[in-house]
């Protein structure tokens, strides 16, 4: 008999590559990780991983047992669903993680609507990165996600998780007042490629979405100025050091809104954040999440 509490192990295993992460990310010592993937291997019957210099990689069998481990796991979610929907559910606390601007435009909206129409559920917020979210889902420190598409992002089909389209966004492009394109209308990103940059940090989705905007207008953007907070990317241009690629709703209660610095919508196609709850597949069904999501949706409405 297949222990499932081991299968979680398993999983995030194949997901950290390493003992160690995996370890930390379950709160576990590595030392216990190890023990339990061997008792996993006695149970069934097969090498399920293999240790190398760069980490841990599954095994043929240890992949085929991965497949079923999405499905196993996804049920047990669904049957927790139908339990706490049993016992009623109707109180009860969710974690959910979100990146700052999210939480503005949808999470709190959401919160207030679901003060009214479910008063008996408490939602826990974190402030979390984009992609950073979607990992603390899959090693349940959080309940929902509300992440960004980005490089690298688990795709729709993922087994692990399930997602809902919540709202996307255009990038406009913003520049210091005295900029030559500062007065014109749409601004083609092709006439920036002399410029300094100001951006996200490398790692951050939003770095990925203005690096590829800029390759695809034929050019590597000259970044010399790095913030993960847009009030700083736009206070930054607005003293004139830089040009800036910033999601349209981050741009509320910048120096934009005062006048600060010029901002216009891109020529051709706009770049674009696009943004979506996530939950691991099966608790979609939950009765404390199930609002909480439609919540969200009503909220990016």
């Amino acid at each position: 008999m297949i222990e499932a509490r081991r299968l979680h192990i398993l999983r995030a295993v194949a997901d950290h590559r390493t003992v160690t992460a995996a370890a930390a990310a379950l709160y576990l010592t590595p030392s216990a990780v190890s023990q339990q993937l061997s008792a996993l291997e006695q149970e069934t019957g097969h090498r399920l991983v293999e240790r190398g210099t760069k980490g841990v990689r599954l095994t043929p069998a240890g992949e085929i047992l991965l497949a079923h481990t999405h499905l196993v796991l996804a049920q047990l979610e669904r049957a927790e669903a139908e339990l706490a929907a049993y016992g009623s559910g109707a109180a009860g606390q969710v974690d959910l993680a979100s990146f700052a601007t999210g939480i503005g435009l949808v999470v709190a909206p959401a919160l207030a609507r679901l003060a009214r129409t479910a008063p008996g559920i408490r939602v826990r917020v974190k402030d979390a990165e984009g992609d950073a979210s979607l990992p603390m889902v899959l090693d349940r420190e959080t309940d929902v996600a509300v992440a960004v598409e980005y490089r690298g992002a688990p795709g729709e089909d993922d087994p692990r998780l399930w997602r809902v389209p919540l709202y996307a966004e255009p990038f406009d492009a913003v520049l210091p007042v005295g900029h030559r394109l500062a007065g014109d209308g749409r601004v083609p990103l092709a006439e920036l490629a002399k410029d300094t940059w100001i951006g996200p940090f490398p790692g951050n989705p939003c770095h990925d979405v203005v690096v590829l905007a800029c390759e695809h207008a034929g050019f590597e953007p000259r970044m010399e100025h790095f913030s993960d907070d847009f009030r700083a990317v736009v206070a930054l241009a607005s003293a004139g050091v830089g040009v800036a690629l910033v999601p349209r709703s981050a741009l509320r209660g910048t120096d934009a809104d005062v006048g600060g610095v010029a901002v216009h919508p891109v020529e051709d196609s706009a770049p674009t954040r696009r943004v979506f709850a996530a939950v691991r597949r099966g608790a979609e069904e939950h009765p404390l999440i199930s609002p909480v999501l439609e919540a969200l949706t009503e909220a990016a409405r």
